[in-house]
């Protein structure tokens, strides 16, 4: 197998960094849900490890949380392709765009299921 030409080992996980730090800046500046993600984030996953009961349980609670940071990027990235392709209306691109705001929607499904009986059972334990 040829290897990819460019920067290996610690360069290459510089760069790497570096590039993750420009789209959460990206991210950061044009995206108001993102701004309002990562603001909850950083209330509910150090909430995770009071809320939740066990070790297992506290990752769950975490993890729903980055997953919504997650789905948040990856729907940007899919709306910033399509628009760099063309602002025209076309069926395909309003399908891509749905189906990234599908992806933020169902990670947000996947945060309320964890988190409400997370709460209701840590403010309501007998």
């Amino acid at each position: 197998m040829m290897q990819k030409p460019g920067n290996t080992g610690l360069v290459r996980l510089y760069y790497a960094t570096i590039y993750s730090l420009k789209g959460f800046k990206a991210a950061w500046i044009n995206e108001e849900a993102f701004r309002m993600e990562v603001c909850l984030c950083v209330i509910f996953m150090p909430a995770s490890f009071f809320v939740g009961n066990t070790l297992p349980h506290q990752l769950l609670l975490f993890i729903a949380c980055a997953l919504v940071l997650i789905a948040e990027v990856v729907n940007t990235a899919i709306e910033s392709i399509v628009d760099r392709i063309s602002t025209e209306q076309h069926p395909l691109s309003g399908q891509a765009k749905d189906l990234g705001s599908l992806v933020v929607f169902l990670s947000m499904t996947i945060f309320l299921v964890a988190w409400l009986p997370s709460l209701w059972n840590y403010t309501f334990k007998p």
